[in-house]
């Protein structure tokens, strides 16, 4: 067996009503002063209201920075920053999405004074320290809780990360009732993202991909194949918010530790350049990569598809990694996802573009287990426009 590294989150809550917790929790780490980093759609509908008053009646004194954005640019991780140490806050908590938990993991490392945001973009440039952190998602989606990575849009459109385990939380608070309130649309964007997690961290190139790594993906897949359909179109039943939330923080684990690699790589460039949501992105380009793959994972793959898709185990494992990709496809549509880049407004004539954008994701392309080059990528987006 290869030598391998895991790391998680020092403490992991999990639990339906676990947010009322969330004041007992800082008030039993001794904390005095939080910020609460969330989105301004939160802060509008009441969802962190709880929270604040739980953290309020344990004595902590509560300041709300509300203004993250979807792909969040510096200039929102500096304001955030700034916010922190206004309040002269101790510590920090991150309640939303992705991307507020990934601004309030930067905001609670630059905070502490000892680097820059520039100086820390790539893997293992952020050493700490940091202030304390507490993350509890409100959706299904990026596993951000429980992995050692934020990511920044710089310029205009392209998105660079910062990894390191300094960035993994003191605490990640799960409550599934937080995600009750979520658009079939947002759950389905959410929910395949996860999947693509435990995918392409099941089937990771990298050197650390890891037998905690793939029984963990292959957990998370397992929940979530049987869950996301009920979840898009019942968003109130509490078992499948359950499972999502679980496996989505399974699938966090283990592609925090076995990185992803190509489907990620596709994605961003269509975040970055129109905008759309990137659990959405993953899911357009998703089928493509997979088939692309398959002429050197498809046995890979052809491990897992039974785990999401049980009448797959009837097609003998040749086939059935390229079986794997169809049904993707199949269940994005299902869960009521655009098959196309075009039917999201992206014209052709953009791919090119795309393609050359894609490339720039180095860190993530060493991961993917078939080598891509400017051309394949390219032809991915052609066949998924």
């Amino acid at each position: 067996m290869n030598p391998f590294t895991f790391n998680t989150a020092a403490s992991i809550v999990f639990g339906d009503g676990a947010a009322a917790r969330i004041g007992a929790l800082a008030a039993a780490r001794g904390w005095q002063r939080a910020l609460v980093v969330t989105d301004p759609g939160l802060r509008r509908i009441g969802l962190i209201e709880p929270a604040l008053k739980a953290l309020s009646d344990t004595g902590l004194a509560v300041a709300v920075f509300s203004d993250v954005e979807a792909d969040p640019p510096e200039a929102v991780v500096h304001a955030a920053t700034r916010a922190v140490l206004d309040h002269g806050a101790d510590a920090v908590i991150g309640l939303g999405g992705g991307s507020s938990l990934d601004v309030a993991k930067l905001a609670a490392l630059l905070a502490a004074g000892q680097e820059e945001l520039r100086q820390v973009y790539g893997v293992g440039n952020a050493k700490g320290p940091r202030l304390p952190l507490m993350l509890a998602p409100t959706t299904a989606g990026t596993g951000s809780e429980v992995t050692p990575i934020a990511i920044v849009t710089t310029g205009t459109s392209e998105k660079m990360g910062v990894v390191s385990p300094v960035l993994l939380p003191d605490v990640a608070l799960l409550d599934p009732e937080l995600t009750l309130g979520l658009p079939p649309a947002v759950t389905a964007a959410t929910g395949i993202d996860a999947m693509v997690h435990a995918i392409e961290a099941y089937a990771s190139a990298s050197a650390n991909n890891n037998p905690i790594s793939r029984a963990l993906a292959r957990e998370a897949l397992r929940l979530m194949g049987a869950a996301i359909e009920t979840a898009v179109r019942n968003g109130s039943d509490r078992a499948a918010r359950s499972d999502m939330l679980l496996g989505a923080m399974l699938a966090g684990q283990a592609f925090a530790n076995s990185p992803v690699a190509a489907v990620h790589a596709l994605a961003y460039p269509i975040g970055g350049h129109f905008h759309v949501p990137h659990g959405l992105s993953n899911a357009l380009v998703l089928p493509h990569v997979l088939r692309f793959n398959a002429e050197t994972a498809g046995s890979v793959y052809a491990e897992i598809a039974p785990i999401v898709f049980p009448e797959l185990g009837d097609i003998g494992s040749q086939g059935r990694g390229m079986a794997f990709a169809d049904s993707l496809a199949k269940l994005s549509g299902r869960c009521g996802l655009e098959p196309r880049l075009r039917d999201l407004g992206i014209p052709e004539d953009a791919l090119e573009m795309m393609a050359t954008d894609a490339m720039k994701q180095t860190r993530l392309l060493v991961n993917n287990p078939r080598p891509l080059e400017r051309s394949d990528a390219l032809a991915i987006y052609r066949a998924a426009w």
